[in-house]
């Protein structure tokens, strides 16, 4: 079986566990909003286990792993693990001790930011894939990847469980990352 080959039965695998465990939230976090619950995924053993390998073909190569707050950290920490390399948690503004490395990004409804020790784990020139659970608008995914470029990191690589259908999210991602960056997702919704 080429890598190829395996590399989709772990998407299709992921996949199919999606759609068994995740719940649809109607009007969630406001009204017209349907939000994708995926912790029932993460909460079953051979649903994490499907997702992490989906995620560890597409993320091969890696130097680092980042995880975006919250579900991001679940999920960057066992690809991580399964790779054999070390993770980053890029945290919302005000949860790290100074020194800090951050950037404020717009969302939908508002502003956020996030941050990176400033010391201590020294990205420059390594490889760093950016995980997290949904790419929906790409806003907080774009501002990882440049909280991390701006670290001189190189960020090729976005992986996503759930890509949302209608939401500009892949486009905003290279549009504002670059047209080499690599998105990949297991499943849409």
């Amino acid at each position: 079986m080429t890598v190829e080959d395996q590399s989709a039965r772990c998407r299709e695998r992921a996949a199919a566990a999606v759609e068994r465990h995740a719940r649809l939230i109607p009007d969630f976090p406001s009204p017209g909003i349907a939000f994708k619950d995926l912790t029932p995924v993460l909460a079953d053993a051979d649903g994490l286990d499907a997702v992490i390998d989906a995620l560890a073909h597409v993320c091969d190569g890696a130097d680092l792993v980042a995880g975006v707050d919250a579900r991001g950290f679940l999920i960057a920490g066992a690809v991580a693990r399964q790779l054999g390399v070390g993770v980053v948690a890029v945290r919302k503004g005000g949860k790290l001790p100074p020194p800090v490395v951050g950037v404020d990004y717009a969302l939908e409804y508002g502003t956020a930011r996030l941050e990176i020790p400033a010391d201590g784990i020294d990205l420059a020139g390594r490889r760093v894939v950016v995980i997290d659970d949904v790419l929906a608008t790409g806003g907080t995914v774009v501002a990882a990847a440049r909280l991390l470029v701006q670290a001189e990191a190189i960020v090729d690589t976005v992986a996503v469980i759930m890509e949302l259908d209608g939401l500009p999210g892949r486009e905003r991602v290279i549009a504002d990352v670059g047209p080499g960056v690599r998105v990949h997702t297991l499943c849409r919704g």
